[in-house]
């Protein structure tokens, strides 16, 4: 596989200060990369430089260009889609509206066919299209914010903590759709996820950020056996 995604010496923050300290990763076309890392130690400041939200020093490549410093809707329209922390769905707009949103920026001719095989992953989103997205349940909301950035028909999907605030059934469903899009759709995706555990399992690569830096990289399998992450993550 081929880097879809390499980010070089990202630094970024917010105006009380730095928060990225010259991190490195890469996403392999088709692959998921998970970066890891308490609260607090900028994962979700990585995920929002990446798709333009803050101003970034370093440099960001994506599909071969370079990409920092161009602006968000750009940056959505080339093929990023980005799930935000806390799931990011209008509550106030019904299931449809959200979905329309998604493909705001398409200009090609197969919207619906897309929309179709979004209903393949989540069919309950299919009997509650007029529904008001916020009297969704928590599961159901964070398949639609997933479901609406599919709409765009993105080649890198950001998923900043899908599993937050949901029941562990309901965490396992979406790690299994992922991995289902994941073969399916052969798009990348850069997961920032809590549940250490589940996310391992799903990844090809792994980082783990502590205070804006990146202190381990490697494979999935060997981030997950070394003990920094058993110790401090798998508690064993």
């Amino acid at each position: 596989m081929s880097s879809l995604l390499e980010v070089r010496d990202l630094r970024a923050g917010y105006d009380a200060g730095e928060v990225l300290h010259g991190i490195r990763l890469a996403v392999d076309a088709g692959g998921v990369t998970v970066l890891l890392g308490a609260n607090g130690a900028g994962k979700t400041t990585t995920l929002r430089a990446i798709s333009g939200m803050l101003p970034v020093a370093g440099k960001i490549y994506f599909d071969g260009s370079r990409i920092d410093g161009r602006p968000t809707e750009e940056i959505a329209r080339i093929g990023i889609a980005h799930v935000p922390d806390g799931r990011g769905t209008f509550l106030e707009l019904s299931v449809e509206e959200n979905l329309r949103i998604g493909a705001y920026l398409r200009r090609d001719r197969s919207v619906a066919a897309d929309r179709e095989r979004v209903f393949g992953y989540f069919p309950a989103l299919r009997s509650r299209l007029n529904q008001q997205a916020g009297t969704l349940s928590g599961g159901e909301q964070q398949m639609l914010a997933i479901a609406r950035a599919l709409m765009s028909c993105p080649k890198l999907l950001l998923l900043d903590e899908p599993s937050f605030g949901l029941a562990p059934l309901v965490v396992r469903e979406i790690f299994g759709l992922l991995r289902r899009m994941r073969a399916e759709a052969g798009a990348g995706i850069l997961l920032v996820e809590q549940n250490v555990t589940l996310a391992l399992a799903l990844a090809d690569r792994a980082y783990l950020l502590e205070a804006g830096r990146i202190i381990v990289a490697g494979s999935a399998d060997d981030v997950a056996r070394g003990e920094k992450i058993r110790r401090s993550y798998l508690g064993y």
